[in-house]
């Protein structure tokens, strides 16, 4: 750190530009855009990525040559980590804390919404139609939570107070986890499916993750399952997912209680909040399928979740300027793995 004050690049974003003055009253602010992040980064002592989907310090990076800490609004970093990011001594960390809670609830509301049909009951309700069904109970169903960390754990969390049978995938295998009981390893998650009814997706995405749930995971799935994809969309290979939509509306929509051995007849739904390409183009086929929940990568997003994002790094940098360093602050990610390691 310089002698006398530190330098802060702040990245901004398009939809909301953003002033940090507990920070300016003890810095050198610079706001800036990705077009001007190469000018605005020299001698720059830290940079906050409020403009967390950016690529551009990638770009910017021969000019970073103060740079000691970037921290990113966001928990998922794999759209800021590089090969020359990850090789230098600049500390990353990020904003993990903040849409635990929040996903966490609406992983919950999409199960909820698939096993109480209420997207059938909206659609008959737009059609003044009467139709009595039955729904189905959520206490004892299968949850299998793919990623074991801060996020995937308030998952476990929540579905377990609400008397689900909660399991857990991550790099290794192990027993005896406080939140999860049973964890898979996740290069053995197709043979450990076979009587999964919800199949949630909640890790970073890395090249371990990355089209981890492919048409073998999916064939391996019962009938009945549903995936719900909070995470990234990179971890689902689209086209098979597709695939085993489509061959689950073909039968019975897993409505009849099948079993494992009835594996390959496709998935009963998916609620996927997050995709490989977003906006999701128009004319992609998973908007014509009656079995998809689709939302706009917004899970994490209640209200006031700017504010949260903000304080999180005022409160990094404040611990940053009295501990003259970034060695004794929050979030720091392993770039490496791409993740804080608990």
């Amino acid at each position: 750190m310089s002698p006398a004050q530190p330098t802060v690049v702040v990245l901004e974003s398009d939809d909301s530009p953003r002033r940090f003055p507990r920070v300016e009253a003890a810095a050198d602010v610079r706001y800036t855009t990705a077009a001007n992040l190469g000018r605005d980064l020299a001698g720059a002592d830290v940079l906050l990525m409020w403009d967390f989907f950016s690529g551009a310090l990638q770009d910017a990076w021969p000019h970073a040559d103060a740079l000691r800490w970037v921290h990113i609004a966001a928990a998922g970093v794999d759209t800021l980590l590089f090969d020359d990011l990850a090789a230098s001594d600049v500390t990353v960390t990020n904003s993990q804390g903040v849409f635990d809670r929040p996903i966490a609830e609406f992983v919950l509301g999409a199960i909820l919404a698939f096993a109480k049909d209420l997207p059938r009951s909206l659609e008959l309700q737009s059609r003044s139609r009467w139709q009595h069904r039955e729904t189905e109970r959520i206490d004892g169903a299968h949850a299998m939570v793919v990623g074991t960390g801060a996020i995937g754990r308030e998952v476990a969390r929540l579905l377990r107070a609400v008397g689900m049978r909660v399991t857990g995938v991550g790099r290794t295998a192990r027993d005896g986890d406080d939140d999860f009981g049973t964890v898979h390893a996740s290069g053995d998650l197709a043979a450990v499916v076979g009587d999964v009814d919800y199949l949630v997706l909640a890790a970073p995405l890395t090249e371990q993750t990355r089209g981890l749930v492919d048409a073998n995971v999916l064939r391996a799935l019962p009938p009945r399952a549903r995936l719900v994809n909070i995470a990234r969309g990179e971890l689902v290979v689209t086209d098979d997912l597709v695939a085993a939509l489509r061959k689950g509306m073909q039968g019975d929509g897993g409505q009849s209680g099948s079993t494992g051995d009835d594996a390959g007849l496709g998935i009963a739904g998916a609620a996927l909040d997050v995709f490989e390409t977003e906006p999701l183009p128009a004319d992609h086929p998973l908007w014509s399928i009656d079995t998809a929940l689709l939302t706009a990568h917004m899970s994490g997003d209640a209200t006031g979740w700017r504010d949260r994002l903000a304080e999180i790094f005022v409160d990094n940098f404040e611990r940053y300027v009295h501990a003259s360093g970034p060695a004794e602050l929050h979030n720091i990610v392993d770039k490496h793995r791409g993740y804080v390691r608990r």
